[in-house]
C-alpha cells in the first residue's frame, strides 16, 4: 500500500482497539447484570458507580468508536480498490475536502476528515464513518469542473454528517457489542466477551461495508446526502447546479447493470429531477478561470 494510503488510513488494529478503548464510555445501570444474573451485586455496585444511561442504537457508538469501524471499513475497500499513488492530486482532493467538510454541520470527527483517489475506472464513491472519503478516477472523470468535484465530495460529506454509514449497522448487533461492554465495564474483559465484543464489531464493519460496496444507501439517504451537499456548496461559494450537472454526466456514463455506482444509488436522473426542484430555477454559474486551471492541472489526467 502506498504511502499515502497509509496515511489515510493511520495505524492500529481497529477491532481491537474497540474492544479495549470502550469499555469506559458505555456503562449502563446495575439493572441488567443483577436481573439476568450475569454479574454479582458487589461487580454491579462498582458498574453503577460510572454507570450512564443510554439507548441501544447506532448514536451510542462514540466518536472513538466510529474511527475506528471507519478505518477498518475504508481497509477493506481499499483491499479492492487500489489506492491512486499521485501525491499532487491526493494533496489537491484533500485541500477541497477539508475546504468543504468545514462548511459542513460536521466540520470536525474524532479522526478528521480524510480523502483518497481510488486507482480505477468505475464510477464510484464510498464515504466511510468518521470522514474517511474515497473517490474513484472514473467518478473525476464525470466532473468537468472543481464546481463538480466539489459536489461529489459534499455529496460524500453529507453521508459522514448524517450518520448514513453507522445506520447501516443491525441493531441486533450493538445490542450484544453494548451488553457485553456494560456487563464488562467494571473488570477486565475476559477472554470469551473479547470474542464476542470482537465479533458483534467486526460484523457492524460488515454491514458498513456491505452497503457501501454492494447494496447502497437508500432513497431517502442519498437525498439526504444531495440536499446536504447543496448546503455546503453554497456556503462555500460553489455552483449548487455543478450537481445536477455531474449527474447527469454519470447518467450518460453508467453503464445498464454495472458493478459500479449504478448497482448501489438511484437512477441519477431521479436524484436530478429532486435536486431541481430543490435548487432556484437559474443559469449555471460559469466556472472562474482560476478554478478550471487548479482542476485541470490537479486531476485533469486522471
Amino acid at each position: 500500500m502506498s504511502r499515502g494510503a497509509m496515511l489515510f488510513l493511520m495505524t492500529g488494529t481497529a477491532v481491537v482497539l474497540l474492544a479495549g478503548g470502550c469499555s469506559t464510555v458505555t456503562e449502563v445501570g446495575t439493572a441488567l447484570g443483577t436481573a439476568t444474573g450475569t454479574i454479582t451485586p458487589e461487580q454491579a455496585a462498582s458498574i453503577n458507580r460510572g454507570a450512564q444511561a443510554m439507548e441501544r442504537s447506532f448514536k451510542d457508538i462514540t466518536p472513538e468508536q466510529e474511527h475506528y469501524i471507519g478505518r477498518s471499513v475504508a481497509a477493506t475497500v481499499m483491499g479492492s480498490y487500489k489506492p491512486y499513488d499521485e501525491e499532487a492530486a491526493n494533496r489537491y482532493l484533500n485541500v477541497l475536502g477539508q475546504i468543504l467538510a468545514q462548511a459542513s454541520d460536521r466540520p470536525e470527527t474524532f479522526g478528521g476528515y480524510h480523502f483518497q483517489l481510488l486507482d480505477s475506472d468505475e464510477i464510484n464513491a464510498f464515504a466511510a464513518p468518521g470522514g474517511l472519503i474515497m473517490v474513484t478516477r472514473g467518478m473525476v472523470r464525470c466532473c468537468k469542473s472543481e464546481d463538480a468535484l466539489s459536489a461529489v465530495l459534499a455529496h460524500e460529506i453529507g453521508h459522514v454528517q448524517g450518520n448514513h454509514g453507522l445506520r447501516a449497522i443491525r441493531s441486533s448487533r450493538l445490542t450484544d457489542a453494548f451488553t457485553i461492554l456494560a456487563v464488562e465495564s467494571a473488570k477486565n474483559l475476559a477472554g470469551q466477551n473479547v470474542a464476542e465484543l470482537t465479533k458483534a464489531f467486526e460484523g457492524s464493519i460488515g454491514d458498513v461495508t456491505s452497503t457501501l460496496m454492494n447494496s447502497g444507501y437508500s432513497r431517502g439517504l442519498e437525498r439526504e446526502a444531495d440536499h446536504a451537499a447543496v448546503v455546503i456548496l453554497e456556503r462555500v461559494g460553489y455552483d449548487p447546479q455543478a450537481l445536477i450537472g455531474m449527474l447527469e454526466e454519470m447518467k450518460r456514463r453508467l453503464k445498464p447493470g454495472g458493478l459500479d455506482f449504478a448497482k448501489t444509488h438511484p437512477d441519477p436522473a431521479d436524484r436530478v429531477a429532486d435536486l431541481r426542484k430543490l435548487i432556484s430555477a437559474r443559469a449555471a454559474a460559469p466556472a472562474a478561470a482560476e478554478r478550471l486551471e487548479r482542476f485541470k492541472k490537479a486531476v485533469g489526467a486522471l
